[in-house]
């Protein structure tokens, strides 16, 4: 398996396995077009040339990122791959500098396993909502809210 920043011939694979758990309320649908706007943001794993799994790390500000849009296939669960997306935008944002990486989701407990703690969705600043105007949940959204604070104390570069 190798995990490669998103291409334009994969954004029908990545909105199918969104859609394929949307379908399930286990997470928001996104539109196509969405997907076509934020390409760049999007990486996906892939194993024999299929692709997978697929989330999008999303710059909001200069101390702000959030992973989007994490989907597995059903059928490589447990297979440690959405850790592996997730280390990845953690890797990511600690390169760039980024000290907070967030996550809107029903899938707390997964986050969770992945460093990230439970937040206040109230302690995001009012920019994480712009495009959760779209959002036929809006503004009684149902997701949790999680955080990683990375400690750049450490960091030599």
């Amino acid at each position: 398996m190798i995990l490669r920043k998103a291409r334009i011939k994969d954004v029908e694979t990545i909105h199918a396995l969104i859609s394929h758990y949307a379908a399930q309320g286990l997470m928001l649908a996104r539109p196509r077009g969405m997907m076509y706007e934020f390409i760049r943001d999007f990486t996906v794993a892939e194993e024999n040339g299929k692709v997978i799994a697929a989330g999008a790390l999303h710059i909001l500000w200069e101390d702000l990122a959030e992973i989007r849009a994490l989907a597995v296939d059903p059928e490589y669960t447990k297979r440690g791959i959405g850790r592996g997306l997730v280390e990845t935008f953690v890797k990511e944002s600690w390169d760039l500098g980024i000290p907070k990486v967030f996550s809107l989701t029903y899938q707390q407990v997964f986050f969770e396993k992945c460093g990230f703690a439970e937040v206040s969705k109230d302690i995001l600043p009012h920019k994480v909502w712009k495009e959760c105007i779209e959002c036929p949940k809006f503004p009684n959204c149902d997701e949790s809210a999680v955080l990683l604070n990375l400690d750049f104390s450490a960091k030599t570069t």
